[in-house]
């Protein structure tokens, strides 16, 4: 009996251990699509706070996981009549870090997630997501929807590592004299954009999920 209730300890343990992503509404992927061209009707130009501005991700793995912060380069976005038409931000993969280790894991997990295993910092020192479509309101069809106070759906091309993909997103978007800010939380596939290091679960402990949760906080101002 007492090897019994060992056994399922161990079992209750290791479930436990075992990471999913957080919980967040899975973005839809697809092949790149075009930028529509500018519009020059509209001129209400908004450049995105750097400071304010952030980019976060959580990666996992079976016996835990990793959160970090990417941190914006440069970044505008476009409002005609309360619309957002356009926008792209630039993140700066130089100042990737994660926080959630002692200095010395942080920042050897940094300098793993810099090199060609994952972002290629050296090649590829930025990533950017360029919009390609806002519209108001969520996709209805689906179904248990995580982010409940999401306003918008926007669309745009998130380009890592080389590869360009349409992703699409529902997302907090508020305005304001002179700002216009827009919040969001979305899990991807890291493997649609070539980043595939650890991605085979026969690795077991040191398999590394493919589903990465994102959240983005932009803040633009005139």
């Amino acid at each position: 009996m007492k090897k019994t209730l060992l056994t399922f300890a161990a079992a209750g343990m290791l479930l436990a251990s075992c990471q999913d992503a957080p919980k967040a509404d899975n973005a839809a992927t697809g092949e790149a699509q075009a930028v529509p061209m500018a519009d020059s009707n509209v001129n209400a130009a908004y450049m995105v706070d750097l400071g304010e501005s952030r980019v976060e991700f959580v990666g996992t793995k079976p016996v835990g996981k990793h959160h970090g912060i990417i941190g914006v380069k440069e970044g505008s976005v476009s409002v005609d009549a309360d619309m957002i038409k356009s926008g792209k931000i630039v993140m700066d993969l130089n100042t990737l870090r994660t926080d959630d280790q002692d200095s010395t894991g942080n920042a050897k997990l940094t300098g793993h997630l810099m090199s060609p295993d994952f972002f290629d910092v050296a090649k590829y020192p930025t990533a950017d997501f360029e919009i390609t479509s806002v519209t108001a309101g969520v996709d209805t069809s689906v179904k248990d929807l995580v982010m409940k106070d999401a306003t918008h759906t926007i669309t745009g091309n998130l380009t890592m590592k080389g590869v360009s993909k349409s992703v699409s997103f529902p997302a907090k978007v508020m305005m304001s004299a002179g700002q216009v800010t827009a919040d969001a939380n979305f899990n991807i596939d890291r493997t649609q954009w070539g980043l595939s290091y650890g991605n085979d679960k026969s690795l077991k402990d040191k398999f590394i999920s493919p589903t990465v949760n994102i959240q983005m906080h932009v803040v633009a101002k005139k």
